[in-house]
């Protein structure tokens, strides 16, 4: 642990290893990873065994039938980014849904919540397409090794977390409603309690499909049959998701956004991801000040904080999303000069507008392997439990991704045919002289890009170690007030006195995932307080070669 002295209390212990490491938010998601690992997997493989198996564990953040980003730093110094975001369908069109009404707290409400709860809620998942693409290109293991733990889970099942019976009881009632769903979270009517087993046997067979067909399971075969038949219910609520809409869906790899930060290289995702971008306009801005000097959590740098992330959420109002149907000027916010001019903004009132909705329940993975292979991965079914309905015989449970586009025509986030939906997600890597130095990522909407920025200034400004930079409190804005973690409250008087509004939080964002790589080839992994994050790490290794007992 760091020497210094932080306000903060950390309540998570790092784990190290010279070989890997992998940190996701569930015990057995990182147990997945780190089995691959151990049977000579790469961090590719590990990546995506332990996203399979949080579809399982974790089925209210995480599904083959939702959307996400991973981003790969492969050993030859390559960056990937996986874009499998969720995208509008052929039919699908500006005018589906009616809002209700134009004030900030239900500007994305919709008549009868279609674009929230049930079949109309579903979007084109994108998922599975990225992990079978990114594990059949990078990945070492046959793909139906890696699908293996997600089907052991499924099929022998797992142990209640709190975590778990929390989320069910947050949508109790919404679950309630679909008789399949509730069979499996509302055992005897009520919330499945903590402790107790969970099995999905018909997952488990969905899975099995899966590792045979791999993407095309999904994507035109059963699963994506079903899928579409429990859309299409022929009444109001129906959804316009068709069997050839999952058939056409593609993921993309796109080129990383790189930017540079006292001597650092920071590396994250490109649009439709907000974060490569914002991240890198948000540290560009903060280098024109002494942080460090400032001191963690003090008056002066909440306040500094607060104002580059509101200036970087005015820049994301006013230009972000799907690049083939909206123009962000990358290169312009990015640069040193851009970010010396946002200088002249700070301080100023802030502008008025409405960010897109993003649901803060995600889940994040970091994986490290022997050979200098990285993956920092986020990925969802965006809402608790997606549409909060399961599809008939296949345990699976479809995204509520048309919440993340703008109700009403005519906007820049409008539906269109084949726009995918903005995101937060901030998979992101940070390198020093060339190699990595960190990785990171977490949970939490429009939070995300923000809590990841602080993770980084924690490390480089602060001097904190991986498990303090993690779980460090954050505080966040989109300008109208500020929020601040529970750690953060003895602040609240003092910002309050310049003039902020401020609320106390249980949370900022979700639990993060990181791991820091030392000269050495040390690597040590680290999981926040937020979540059930669990760190596995490998050392030791085989035998020298040639090498055997005998007497």
């Amino acid at each position: 642990m760091s020497d210094k002295e932080f306000p903060f209390t950390c309540e998570k212990q790092p784990a190290s290893g010279a070989l890997s490491v992998v940190v996701t938010n569930s015990p057995m998601g990182t147990a997945a990873g780190n089995e691959m690992l151990a049977a000579g997997g790469n961090a590719i493989d590990a990546a995506v065994a332990a996203l399979l198996t949080l579809t399982v564990v974790e089925p209210m953040m995480v599904g083959i039938a939702g959307g996400g980003v991973s981003h790969i730093r492969l050993a030859d110094g390559r960056h990937i980014v996986i874009d499998a975001l969720s995208s509008a369908g052929a039919a699908m069109h500006p005018t589906m849904f009616a809002p209700v009404s134009d004030m900030p707290g239900q500007y994305m409400d919709t008549v009868d919540r279609r674009n929230l709860v049930g079949p109309s809620a579903v979007a084109v998942p994108g998922n599975l397409r990225g992990w079978c693409l990114m594990q059949e290109k990078y990945g070492k293991l046959p793909f139906a090794d890696v699908v293996e733990p997600a089907i052991r889970a499924a099929a022998r099942g797992f142990t209640v977390s709190h975590y778990l019976n929390g989320a069910i009881r947050e949508h109790q009632a919404d679950l309630a409603a679909d008789p399949e769903i509730a069979r499996l979270m509302l055992p005897g009517g009520n919330p499945a309690e903590p402790g107790s087993r969970m099995e999905m046997g018909a997952y488990a067979e969905s899975l099995r499909l899966v590792q045979v067909e791999g993407a095309a399971a999904l994507h035109g075969g059963a699963l994506g049959e079903a899928l579409v038949e429990r859309l299409q219910t022929g009444g109001p609520e129906a959804g316009v998701l068709t069997l050839d809409d999952l058939v056409s869906y593609r993921a993309m790899e796109r080129e990383a956004i790189f930017g540079t930060y006292r001597g650092h290289t920071i590396a994250g995702p490109p649009p439709p991801a907000s974060s490569g971008v914002h991240v890198v306009e948000m540290l560009n801005i903060l280098e024109n000040f002494d942080v460090a000097r400032m001191g963690f959590g003090s008056v002066q740098s909440l306040a500094l904080l607060a104002e580059t992330i509101r200036i970087a959420f005015e820049d994301r109002r006013a230009a972000s999303g799907d690049p083939e149907f909206i123009e962000v000027p990358v290169e312009r916010y990015t640069s040193k000069e851009y970010a010396r001019a946002c200088l002249e903004r700070m301080n100023q009132t802030a502008v008025s507008g409405h960010a897109p909705y993003e649901s803060r329940d995600t889940t994040h993975v970091t994986v490290a392997d022997r050979d200098g292979n990285v993956v920092a991965a986020t990925h969802t079914i965006n809402g608790l439990f997606g549409a909060r309905i399961m599809v008939p015989g296949t345990g699976i449970i479809p995204n509520n991704y048309m919440l993340n586009y703008d109700p009403r025509p005519g906007k820049a986030m409008s539906i269109a045919p084949g726009k995918r939906v903005p995101t937060s997600m901030a998979p992101m890597i940070v390198l020093k002289d060339g190699k990595p130095a960190f990785a990171l990522g977490l949970p939490g909407g429009v939070r995300i890009f923000p809590s990841a920025m602080q993770a980084i200034v924690n490390l480089i400004d602060h001097g904190m170690d991986i498990q303090q930079a993690v779980e460090a409190p954050r505080l966040w804005t989109e300008g109208h007030h500020i929020e601040l973690e529970p750690a953060y409250a003895p602040m609240e008087a003092a910002l309050a006195a310049q003039g902020y509004e401020v609320r106390l939080v249980k949370t900022v964002g979700g639990g993060m995932n990181a791991i820091a790589f030392c000269e050495d080839g040390m690597k040590t992994g680290a999981a926040c307080w937020r979540a059930d994050g669990t760190v596995m790490a490998q050392s030791g290794g085989l035998a020298r070669p040639g090498v055997r007992f005998h007497i």
